[in-house]
């Protein structure tokens, strides 16, 4: 579930990056229309709601049992098994739970249900324009905080998550951690990176 999760990150970087490489809007309308309306992206979406379900309801468990393993907090704890990141999986996951809400309500449910945006025309044929609610919101120097702080909370939880993705498919010994560790690593830095940039950029340039 993680991995699939790693997964899409990069497709949705790679989608709204045409915001900052084009000037023209159209780009990422047609692919942000193309998403939305292809058959085999349509099964992939769905897919992608239920890992994010089974991804969050998993960590909750998997969080009361820890819970429930160890009722009373050792006096002095110990750390040596236990990374910075890890420690905080699951305070990371509730702000990025919240954050995926607020972002569905702003863009995805609009247009997938309510119908709240405008359209345009490319070749005669009509897309949502997405593009200038994406813009809208990233003029807004509030909302442009909040994405920052949310994605610098998903580098924390990403950091810790890649390598555990890996882990449960069995990949966890001297040879392979290390390597998946700086891969982690550096996947983390390109999207984080990649997704604060954005916002910044449309902010000050658009």
């Amino acid at each position: 579930m993680g991995l699939f999760l790693i997964l899409f990150l990069i497709v949705h970087l790679g989608i709204n990056s045409l915001l900052v490489i084009f000037e023209d809007t159209q780009p990422f309308n047609v692919a942000a229309h193309f998403m939305a309306t292809n058959i085999l992206i349509k099964v992939f979406e769905v897919v992608l709601f239920a890992a994010i379900l089974l991804h969050a309801i998993y960590g909750i468990i998997l969080q009361i049992q820890n819970w429930f393993a160890r009722p009373v907090r050792y006096k002095i704890d110990n750390y040596s098994q236990t990374s910075f990141f890890s420690k905080f999986m699951i305070h990371t996951a509730v702000i990025i739970l919240v954050f995926l809400i607020i972002h569905l309500s702003d863009f995805y449910f609009r247009a997938k249900f309510f119908g709240d945006v405008n359209t345009v025309f490319y070749d005669g044929k009509p897309y949502h324009d997405l593009a200038s609610l994406v813009l809208a919101k990233f003029s807004l120097p509030g909302y442009v905080i909040f994405n920052i702080a949310c994605f610098l909370f998903l580098g924390f939880h990403l950091l810790h998550g890649f390598q555990s993705s890996f882990q449960t498919l069995g990949l966890n010994n001297k040879s392979y951690t290390p390597v998946i560790k700086t891969i982690g690593a550096i996947y983390t830095i390109v999207v984080v990176a990649g997704f604060i940039t954005i916002p910044i950029i449309i902010y000050f340039t658009r």
